[in-house]
């Protein structure tokens, strides 16, 4: 059998027979969505999934919008699952064109965050209702 042909099994745990968890495909969970409402006199953008150059663009019209329309935007990034310098580039970009809080980053992006500095030029707050009353 050619080497293109071969098929390898995938590797099971020793408890039960089930797939690795870095065999496991990944889940809907990781397809981007963004949900957006005013709040306080604030635009709200709650985005989940994975951001990167592929799949930013539904979120920048979103922002791009809103930091036209609202003296404040608050980007609600708890859900976020995965993002590169592509999701960096548009929160420094956003920030620059208005009052931008991003609330919640979640672990991975807050380490990004920190491994850019962009975390000293983003304003970060722990909830939405903190992000509107700042």
């Amino acid at each position: 059998m050619p080497s293109d042909e071969a098929v390898m099994p995938p590797l099971m745990s020793n408890t039960g027979g089930n797939p690795l968890p870095e065999q496991v495909p990944e889940r809907a969970s990781q397809e981007p969505a963004v949900r957006q409402y005013e709040w306080h006199g604030a635009w709200v953008v709650t985005v989940l999934g994975a951001y990167d150059m592929h799949s930013i663009t539904p979120l920048a019209d979103a922002l791009k919008t809103a930091a036209r329309k609202y003296p404040k935007v608050i980007l609600d990034a708890s859900g976020v699952t995965f993002a590169d310098s592509t999701l960096l580039n548009l929160l420094i970009l956003t920030h620059r064109a208005g009052t931008l809080r991003v609330v919640a980053p979640s672990p991975q992006l807050q380490r990004l965050c920190e491994i850019t500095g962009v975390d000293s030029i983003l304003e970060v707050r722990e909830t939405v209702d903190d992000a509107a009353a700042s």
